[in-house]
């Protein structure tokens, strides 16, 4: 019996870093979310999008602490 052993191409920094945007958008095509999840892997995908999550916030916070700011 012999296995055929696909060896996974990983993704870089940057495509993980777009389709979490693209994710977060809420614009994906489909061929290029096909491609995305043959590349990334769901640790990639988890870290990427936590990470994105964070810097959302951060940067919801500093915006909303300027508006009140310049308001005041």
């Amino acid at each position: 019996m012999s296995e055929n052993i696909v060896s996974k191409e990983k993704a870089s920094i940057f495509q993980v870093t777009k389709m979490v945007l693209w994710t977060m958008i809420g614009i994906r095509a489909q061929k290029g979310y096909e491609d995305d999840i043959a590349k990334i892997t769901p640790k990639q995908a988890i870290i990427a999008g936590i990470i994105g999550a964070i810097i959302f916030v951060f940067s919801v916070i500093s915006l909303v602490n300027l508006a009140i700011n310049q308001l005041s």
